[in-house]
């Protein structure tokens, strides 16, 4: 019982410090120095938030909650490479395409809908509707 006990211990030992930690990590995982993004006038774009991990590094978020002030949720996720935002309620989604970026505000559209996202706010005004929505931290 005491020689097993001692030969599995023996194994357990060895085989978490021959374990090699792989420096090249995930290739798709964003490096710091790399994600900052710039607006259209080449300064960073406040409008995009970070992740931070443990480790330090930074990678890009991209799906947000935002609350309507009628209490609707509102799922937003932004492509940064397409330049597209799209914006899902009630089973139904729509792709706005980034017209400008000016840093502190940017602005999609598409045909008659247009979205502004200051901070924490995005402003939706389609023809004679304007919703206005508030990120949230859920």
């Amino acid at each position: 019982m005491k020689k097993g006990l001692l030969i599995a211990i023996s194994t357990i030992t060895l085989s978490v410090i021959s374990c090699k930690k792989s420096e090249s990590g995930n290739k798709n995982v964003l490096k710091a120095g790399d994600s900052t993004i710039l607006a259209d006038n080449g300064k960073v774009d406040s409008t995009i938030t970070y992740n931070t991990d443990v480790n330090g590094k930074k990678s890009i978020k991209t799906d947000y909650v935002y609350k309507a002030t009628d209490g609707t949720l509102v799922k937003v996720v932004f492509n940064y490479k397409e330049k597209t935002m799209s914006i899902r309620n009630n089973n139904k989604t729509f792709i706005l395409n980034q017209v400008e970026s000016k840093g502190n505000e940017t602005t999609y559209e598409k045909m008659d809908m247009k979205a502004t996202v200051k901070k924490d706010s995005l402003i939706l005004d389609q023809g004679n509707n304007i919703i206005e929505l508030v990120k949230t931290k859920i």
